[in-house]
C-alpha cells in the first residue's frame, strides 16, 4: 500500500462554503520513500478572505494571490484529486483531516459534482492517542516541533510533507509501519461518501470523551443540587457577616459536601450567597485557581478575594 498525505488551503472559509486555492499532497510508499510531491494551485473563483483557526484575520499564505487567476478552477482538477484519493492502493491521511475533507465536500456541492468516496486517517488523532494528550487539539506546528520535524507553514505541499514526516516519526518510535501504527493505536478510518462525513476515531479517544461527558453530567447535577440547596437558605437579620455577599469558584460549588457546609456557615453568620459574580462583595477560590470565573473576579475593582482557608477562619 502507498500513502497519500494531503493538505488544503482556501481563499475563504465560511460555514457553508470553502473556496479551495491549493491542494498539496505527498505520495510515498510504505517506507516513506517519496514518489511524488505536488502543489496543485486552483482558481478559487472568489476573493481571498483569510482567517486563522479562531476566525481572526491576519493569516498569510506563501503565494502570490494574483497568480491564482491563471489556474483552472476546482472542476478542472477534481478528476485528478478524486483519482488520487479514491485509489484503493492508497491509505489517505492528513492533519486534522476532517476540516480538509469538509472543504472538498463543500466544493463538490458548490460546483454540483459527484461526492468523493474515500476513507481517511488523521495524524493529529494518531499523535493524541500515542501521547494520551486528549485535552486539546494539537496544531501541525506544535507536533512538528515536539517531534523535531521542520516545515514551512501554509504551503499546502509542504504541510502535507510535514504531515508525512510526523507519521514517519511516530512509526519510527513505535517500530512499525503506518497501517500497523493505526492498528496498534486502535484507529478507525473516517469516511466521505454521498456528501456525508464520518470522523476518524480511536478507542482511547472515545473512552476519554465518554469520561469527559460523564464528568460534565456529574458537574451539572452537582450545580443543580447546589442551587436547589441555596434556594432554600434564608438570611438571618443579624450576624457578624451581615452585609457580606459571597460567591464561590465553580470548583467549590461543584464539591457539594464542601459548598453546602460553607453555605450553612455563611447564612448562620448573617451572610448571603449570590449566583452572580457581579453582585458579590467577597469571592472565594482555592489558592492558585485560574478558572474563567476567578480570572473575572480578579479583574473586578474593589472585590475582596479570599482563599478557602480564609473563609473557614471567617466561619469559625
Amino acid at each position: 500500500m502507498d500513502l497519500v498525505f494531503f493538505d488544503i488551503e482556501c481563499a475563504s472559509v465560511f460555514k457553508t462554503s470553502a473556496k479551495i486555492c491549493a491542494f498539496g499532497y505527498v505520495l510515498c510508499d510504505e517506507h516513506f520513500n517519496i514518489i511524488k510531491k505536488e502543489d496543485i494551485l486552483i482558481n478559487p473563483k472568489g476573493a481571498f478572505h483569510l482567517t486563522d483557526s479562531k476566525g481572526e484575520k491576519g493569516l498569510v499564505l506563501p503565494y502570490k494571490y494574483e497568480d491564482f487567476k491563471k489556474y483552472p478552477d476546482f472542476r478542472a482538477v477534481y478528476p485528478k484529486i478524486k483519482a488520487l484519493l479514491e485509489d484503493k492502493n492508497n491509505i489517505v491521511a492528513g492533519h486534522a483531516t476532517y476540516n480538509d475533507v469538509n472543504y472538498l465536500n463543500l466544493e463538490t456541492r458548490r460546483f454540483k459534482l459527484p461526492s468523493f468516496d474515500f476513507e481517511f486517517s488523521d495524524t493529529q488523532l494518531l499523535y493524541m492517542t500515542m501521547t494520551g494528550g486528549f485535552s486539546r487539539q494539537y496544531g501541525l506546528e506544535y507536533i512538528t516541533k515536539d517531534l523535531n520535524v521542520e516545515f514551512t507553514p501554509h504551503r499546502a505541499a509542504d504541510d502535507a510533507y510535514a504531515t508525512m514526516r510526523i507519521a514517519q516519526e511516530m512509526c519510527r518510535r513505535n517500530g512499525c509501519g503506518f497501517a500497523a501504527l493505526e492498528k496498534k493505536l486502535g484507529i478507525t478510518h473516517g469516511r466521505l461518501q454521498n456528501n456525508a462525513i464520518v470522523k476518524p476515531r480511536s478507542q482511547e479517544y472515545s473512552r476519554y470523551t465518554e469520561s469527559r461527558r460523564a464528568e460534565k453530567e456529574e458537574r451539572s447535577r452537582a450545580r443543580r443540587d447546589f442551587y436547589i440547596y441555596l434556594s432554600r437558605k434564608k438570611r438571618r437579620p443579624e450576624g457578624r457577616l451581615k452585609g457580606r455577599i459571597f460567591n464561590f469558584a465553580r470548583c467549590v460549588e461543584d464539591e457539594l459536601a464542601l459548598s453546602k457546609r460553607l453555605l450553612d456557615g455563611i447564612y448562620a453568620a448573617g451572610g448571603e450567597y449570590t449566583q452572580k459574580l457581579a453582585l458579590c462583595n467577597v469571592y472565594c477560590a482555592p489558592a492558585g485557581d485560574a478558572s474563567t470565573r476567578t480570572r473575572a473576579a480578579q479583574a473586578m475593582e474593589g472585590l475582596r478575594i479570599i482563599t478557602l482557608e480564609e473563609l473557614e477562619e471567617l466561619l469559625v
